[in-house]
């Protein structure tokens, strides 16, 4: 008869972490990319809970980073961290992954994601292949701007009826880039099917509707991490 014992946990997948890497907002030849503070603040949630974090961008390289603030501890933290920063020069392209690999796939946002995630078609792929396989999709800020045009394998829209959180349209009509974004994303969540709640301006405002998990703004990103963090040890149990 063989020994029995205690039975050793199986290790938690990795979630990965998808960056833009556009780098202009549109025609005003402004700079952009990811919300330094949208990586960070989850990544370090998750990784203090001993769950491995992967980082991705949509072209592979070194995406532009937006929202530099090291003043914010936990930005200074990642950002003077040698591995943090050669994990950044150095990531793989999102199409290049294998998404059975992850527990979660996370978008982050910065006004960047709004011109390279609608339309990416690895986007589409890897967010419908997390879903699909189980798995927990998540975003913050411009971050759901990846998740307009994700459709499942039965053709409906991923965010269909979902309660969801985003960057409102009042919060980009009070940094004046409004009509300079390709579209609201608020809006365009809501005529894809989705139930958008809108918190106050700048709070923090997290939603999860099973294993979708989205945020409002740079001050929800805490708070993403956080429920991405419980429901992947949860699937782990």
């Amino acid at each position: 008869m063989a020994a029995t014992g205690n039975v050793e946990p199986a290790p938690v997948k990795p979630v990965l972490i998808v960056l833009t890497s556009h780098g202009v907002k549109g025609s005003t030849g402004q700079p952009t990319g990811f919300y330094l503070g949208e990586v960070t603040h989850p990544m370090a949630v998750l990784e203090d809970a001993g769950i491995p974090v992967e980082l991705a961008s949509i072209q592979g390289g070194e995406p532009p980073v937006d929202g530099l603030d090291l003043d914010d501890k936990v930005n200074a933290r990642y950002w003077n961290d040698a591995k943090f920063r050669e994990a950044i020069r150095g990531t793989p392209t999102l199409a290049s992954v294998d998404p059975k690999r992850y527990s979660a796939i996370l978008f982050a946002g910065g006004h960047g994601a709004a011109w390279d995630f609608p339309d990416s078609p690895a986007v589409q792929q890897q967010a419908r292949a997390v879903w699909e396989q189980g798995g927990i999709v998540a975003a913050v800020c411009h971050g759901p701007t990846a998740l307009v045009n994700v459709k499942l394998s039965d053709g409906t829209y991923l965010v269909a009826g979902k309660h969801v959180a985003a960057f409102t349209d009042d919060e980009e009509r009070a940094v004046e880039l409004d009509t300079v974004v390709p579209f609201l994303l608020a809006t365009k969540l809501s005529q894809r099917g989705a139930i958008h709640h809108p918190a106050p301006n700048w709070t923090a405002n997290t939603m999860v509707d099973g294993r979708l998990v989205t945020g409002q703004n740079p001050q929800s990103a805490h708070g993403v991490g956080e429920a991405v963090r419980d429901l992947v040890l949860g699937a782990a149990r």
